[in-house]
């Protein structure tokens, strides 16, 4: 595979991440063989650790076809970091912007030029629980549309093994070395949705499929199977939006609840003071019975 591409500031990152990588993890790539060796293309990804990033690159670059990122605007802007990223060719994303459409214009002029764009379908590091693909947004779909470029799916697990989403203290564990598995799949058949107006289901439905394909090959590499349901994070945020709700508006109601149960004189009812006793002696009688209850494996 051609190298002409790669340049000097892909070089030179090659040069300086490529060795800490090799000291901190092993590898075991798999599926190079589905990587054109000419030919704009697409690469989707799921993303399930701040690692995970150059763990891909590193897989991708040893093809000899190197990727460009769709990134957040702000890493172009400071020292470093911000020249390496315009000198390799990544792409700014401008959020929720009148410039956010550059994006998918650079993305697909970069295709029609021949080269690899990869994307994150999920658009943030994973917030599934078991850590697998969460539902994907649809901007690799409306590229993949437009351009009808070969759609290849890559899963990868390991740098999350190491750097989990969302670390806590104490969680981030580069030793004993964790093996960095990468594989990509064969090119996604999307020819039946080509000529179809790129409708809000239309892209959901080549979405999922893109979401499906990087998923089975995740449990390829997990050995072990995907859950039935894809994890929509934004959904399980409202639905715990909505049951913080009445226990919230119960919570607030409580005072006037036991103002209610007062008389005139600021004293609680006799029914109230009666039960009292009663439940007092049904609490001990819980606290001291055993775990497994009276009969129990634990009693």
């Amino acid at each position: 595979m051609s190298r002409r591409r790669i340049g000097f500031w892909y070089r030179l990152a090659a040069v300086l991440l490529k060795p800490p990588l090799l000291v901190f993890f092993k590898r075991d790539w798999r599926g190079m063989e589905h990587i054109p060796e000419k030919g704009g293309f697409i690469t989707v990804v799921n993303h399930n650790s701040a690692v995970d990033p150059l763990s891909y690159a590193h897989f991708q670059y040893n093809t000899g076809r190197v990727p460009r990122f769709l990134a957040k605007v702000s890493l172009f802007r400071s020292g470093f970091v911000g020249a390496a990223m315009r000198g390799t060719g990544q792409i700014p994303v401008f959020r929720e912007s009148k410039d956010a459409i550059g994006a998918f214009r650079a993305a697909v002029e970069a295709i029609d030029k021949g080269e690899c764009v990869a994307f994150y379908p999920e658009g943030t590091l994973t917030r599934e629980p078991g850590m697998w693909p969460m539902k994907g947004k649809t901007g690799a779909a409306r590229v993949a549309l437009e351009t009808r470029a070969p759609v290849i799916p890559v899963a990868q697990w390991g740098a999350n093994l190491a750097v989990p989403p969302y670390p806590k203290r104490g969680e981030i564990k580069l030793f004993p070395r964790k093996t960095l598995i990468v594989q990509a799949g064969p090119p996604i058949d999307l020819s039946e949705f080509y000529g179809k107006e790129p409708t809000a289901a239309v892209l959901r439905e080549v979405t999922d499929r893109i979401m499906d394909e990087i998923t089975a090959l995740l449990s390829d590499i997990r050995g072990e199977p995907a859950p039935a349901e894809r994890y929509d994070h934004r959904a399980a945020v409202d639905k715990k939006q909505r049951e913080q709700v009445p226990s919230q508006q119960q919570a607030e109601s409580a005072p006037q609840d036991d103002r209610a149960r007062k008389d005139g004189s600021g004293q609680r009812d006799a029914s109230a003071q009666q039960a009292e006793p009663a439940q007092q002696a049904e609490r001990a009688q819980q606290d001291t019975a055993p775990p497994g209850g009276a009969g129990g494996e634990n009693a």
